[in-house]
This record gives structure tokens, sequence and C-alpha cells, in this order.
């Protein structure tokens, strides 16, 4: 029998029947891409969205959750920290290889839309001044983890974790460029920065100035947990 015969069918949606969270998020992702925007607001899901706006919040437990939960940005958040607004302006200064303009904001990897940023500190020249203000003051010196056992070998001074302001002047020092490959955000898209322990955390290396460089993804998967030549 020729195939082309064959009736079609197409499974249709039973009413009533329960929606998945995947299909609740995808949905919500259609929507912010059939707009061109990195959030929704909730107004607007209400006049495109398929599903009904109280199902995502009775889902996931609030509107910003739902978008959190989709990769989305948020719409609508108040009382957000100053540390938050810097960390995710590092991000994007991190992914762009530059300074970041404005209307950037609403594009991933930022999760935070410029209207907070306005809200916090006038105009986004300000926001950028203070910013950079906060990232290149001096911060006290890492927390000497004390070691009570007189006969330990070696005593670590540092936490694994890097601050704020020591990516910020680690990545500041190598122009925001690989210190292997030269790789770049600001000339080549697609390449994402990370900062590397020379010396690895795990192998007495200190989380210091000295022991840090920036390296793209590549070099950095390349390298792992290897010492340094």
């Amino acid at each position: 029998m020729d195939n082309t015969l064959k009736p079609k069918f197409k499974l249709s949606r039973v009413k009533g029947a329960p929606v998945s969270d995947d299909e609740l998020l995808d949905d919500l992702r259609l929507v912010a891409g059939n707009l061109g925007q990195s959030t929704v607001p909730l107004l607007t899901y209400r006049n495109f969205g398929k599903y009904d706006e109280s199902t995502l919040i009775r889902r996931f437990g609030s509107w910003n959750a739902a978008l959190i939960a989709a990769e989305l940005s948020l719409s609508n958040e108040i009382l957000i920290s100053d540390e938050r607004l810097f960390q995710n302006l590092l991000v994007l200064w991190l992914h762009l290889g530059r300074q970041p303009r404005h209307r950037e904001l609403s594009n991933p990897p930022s999760t935070i839309s410029q209207s907070p940023y306005l809200r916090r500190f006038g105009s986004w020249g300000n926001a950028l001044q203070c910013f950079v203000t906060y990232v290149s003051s001096s911060e006290d010196e890492p927390e000497v983890v004390a070691s009570l056992a007189a006969t330990t070998s070696i005593s670590k001074r540092t936490g694994r974790d890097i601050s704020l302001r020591l990516r910020w002047k680690v990545m500041q020092r190598d122009r925001f460029t690989c210190c292997h490959c030269g790789a770049s955000p600001a000339k080549t898209n697609g390449v994402e920065l990370h900062i590397d322990h020379i010396v690895p955390w795990s192998k007495g290396g200190e989380t210091t100035m000295e022991n840090l460089q920036t390296l793209c993804s590549k070099c950095n998967l390349g390298k792992s947990d290897l010492d340094p030549l």
C-alpha cells in the first residue's frame, strides 16, 4: 500500500489533561522568543501565552521563579542588592570582553534588565561608575585559616572561591583575553573567559592575583588540573 495514502493522525491535548513543567517553560520561552525579549512580564504572557499565568505561579511558586526556571531575565524584581547588580554586570562584561551597553542587559547571559540599575543608580553611566569604583576598591586580605595542629605541613591562607573584586582585577590585568591563546569575546563571538588558578588550589595554590589568570574555556578545559609548565 502506498504510504502516501495512509491516514495521518495527530494527537491533540485532551481537555483538562495536566500540563507538564517542561510544556509551561517551553511556552514561556516561546513567547519571549516571539517578542525578541529576554524576559516576559506577567501581563504580557497573559496576552500572548498559551496557558493561564496562575498555572505557572502555582507550579513554580512565583512569576519570577518561573522566569528563572525558564532561564529568562526577571521582569520585575525590587530590592536587588548592589552585589547582585554588580555580579550580573561583571558576568556580562566578561561575556562581551568589553564595557556593556545598557540595551545589552536584555540579552543573555544577563539576568537583570536595565530598570533595576536605573532605579538604583539614576542612569546607566552612574551604574557603570559605581561598579568600577566598587570592584577597583581595595579589599581585605584573605582570611587566614589558622592551623590548630602544630604538625600541619601545609596551611591554606585562602579559600577556593574567587571574589567579585578579584575576578575583575585579574581580567582587567589580562585585558579580557586568554593568557594562553589570546582569544577574546570582544574579537570573536562565542569565546568564554574563565578565571583559573595557575597552581591548582587542590595542589596548594592560593587564590591570589599572582596565582590567577584569565583563560578561555577551551584552554581551561585543556589545562584541567595540571601543574603549570
